[in-house]
């Protein structure tokens, strides 16, 4: 059996973006630029905007900074860890299907292969508070760096709000 690079290196590709389909793609909501560059692109901060796959009625926003420069304009930079995140109730909760604690919500990745930023879900069933985590993680090596926001689910309109923790498998 003879070692192919190219056919890793395409099979880790695939399977990276297996989980970049979980979700719709993130719509661009607007980027600012923090680093000028003359002649590639700038150093910027990004703001995107996801609905939640499992959750009607919730919405996330996060902010992560991308690399301009040659690596930037080839979309070979590995990007940092550094993503803010928040996230709202815009609706009447509704739970499409039971998840696990820490299901993943959407993926995303943040370099050429090893590096991915992820948004995970929990219950907190206690204070009936649906919660949200952003961290990036690579195969050898993940980041400490992470940001959460917390949605308490409140009625909305004359119906009584759901409890996520009857949504836990």
């Amino acid at each position: 059996m003879t070692f192919r690079p190219a056919v890793l290196v395409a099979t880790l590709l695939a399977l990276a973006s297996v989980g970049a389909a979980r979700a719709e793609e993130p719509d661009l909501i607007f980027k600012k630029s923090t680093v000028w560059k003359l002649l590639t692109p700038d150093h910027k901060l990004a703001v995107y905007g996801i609905d939640d796959p499992d959750v009607e009625g919730v919405a996330c926003h996060y902010t992560v900074p991308e690399k301009g420069g040659l690596e930037g304009m080839f979309g070979v930079a590995e990007e940092v860890s550094d993503i803010s995140l928040a996230c709202r109730q815009i609706g009447p909760i509704r739970f499409k299907a039971k998840t696990e604690q820490g299901a993943e919500v959407f993926r995303a990745r943040r370099s050429l292969i090893f590096k991915k930023m992820q948004i995970v879900r929990g219950c907190d069933a206690k204070r009936n508070v649906l919660v949200y985590m952003v961290y990036t993680d690579k195969i050898v090596e993940g980041s400490p760096k992470n940001s959460t926001s917390s949605v308490p689910i409140m009625p909305w309109g004359s119906d009584a709000p759901p409890r996520c923790g009857d949504w836990i498998k």
